[in-house]
């Protein structure tokens, strides 16, 4: 039987993004997939677009996927997209799919979780008491505090070099507005963001900083957002030493919280050393891959 696609309506359009929707279904309705299609109206992403993609078992072999993914190709182009990326699990249908239509895999992100019932408490205390000469923690839940905006704002450009592979992606313009609304979104959604940050004793600058979001009602799994170093603060241990205070903080508050996750490119081989010395171990490896429009 042919497919039919139908441009739906999406809802959770944001106010710097739009969402474009697709549902493929049988000659008798039947939905057998779905496109989604997302354009950030930030200056740093105007040229990209996003699409995910899912089709049902009974809906692969017949054309769904192709279908869905020219409608997603078309409607990027139409709104003056130069990149279309999407992301995959490596090894499975969706990678497959992606490659044999013509798009190329040019990063791949691998997630990590850490089961906080494993978590050596006693070691994260003892990795947060160990003294970082010239340095100093401090946190924070929600927004930054004013006190420290300005500090916060210049440190934030130690995540501009983190790999991005081929996918276009560009650094973040990070302005006081757009911290505020970003705590402003994640608490909107009842989710708990806390941010763990490294001081210099030497000028009181902020030099590192480390982001947790946990859901609001303490359980389930949180998920650690940017992390960054800046460069000439790097090789002293700094992003274990937040890390394990953010770990710890997340136990001491929220003890129903089964676990943590993050990903990190495969090639920022520090990262991955650094969770992995906090105990995180990898779930999967998403593929993300691009076709130029």
């Amino acid at each position: 039987m042919p497919i039919r696609l139908t441009a739906l309506t999406d809802p959770s359009a944001g106010p710097h993004r739009r969402r474009a929707a697709w549902l493929a279904a049988d000659d008798d309705g039947s939905p057998v997939g779905t496109a989604f299609l997302t354009l950030s109206d930030r200056e740093e992403q105007a040229h990209l677009a996003e699409a995910e993609i899912a089709v049902h078992p009974a809906g692969r072999r017949r054309g769904t996927g192709a279908l869905l993914l020219e409608a997603a190709a078309a409607a990027a182009r139409a709104d003056g997209r130069e990149v279309l990326l999407a992301v995959a699990e490596e090894g499975g249908p969706g990678e497959a799919f992606l490659a044999a239509r013509g798009l190329r895999r040019v990063l791949v992100l691998i997630e990590t979780r850490l089961p906080l019932a494993d978590a050596d408490g006693a070691a994260l205390a003892a990795r947060v008491e160990r003294p970082h000469p010239g340095y100093r923690l401090v946190d924070w839940d929600g927004a930054v505090p004013d006190e420290l905006l300005e500090r916060y704002l210049a440190a934030r450009p130690a995540m501009d070099d983190m790999p991005l592979g081929g996918t276009g992606h560009r650094p973040v313009r990070w302005t006081a507005e757009r911290l505020r609304a970003a705590a402003e979104a994640v608490a909107a959604r009842g989710d708990l963001l806390h941010t763990v940050a490294v001081l210099s004793e030497e000028d009181g600058a902020l030099v590192a900083f480390t982001e947790l979001v946990v859901p609001g009602d303490g359980t389930g799994a949180g998920r650690h957002y940017g992390t960054g170093v800046l460069p000439a603060h790097r090789g002293r241990g700094l992003t274990g030493w937040m890390k394990a205070a953010s770990i710890g903080t997340a136990r001491r508050r929220h003890p129903a919280l089964e676990g943590l996750k993050t990903d990190t490119a495969e090639e920022n081989t520090p990262m991955r050393r650094a969770n992995e010395a906090l105990g995180y171990r990898p779930t999967r490896r998403l593929c993300h891959y691009r076709l130029d429009l």
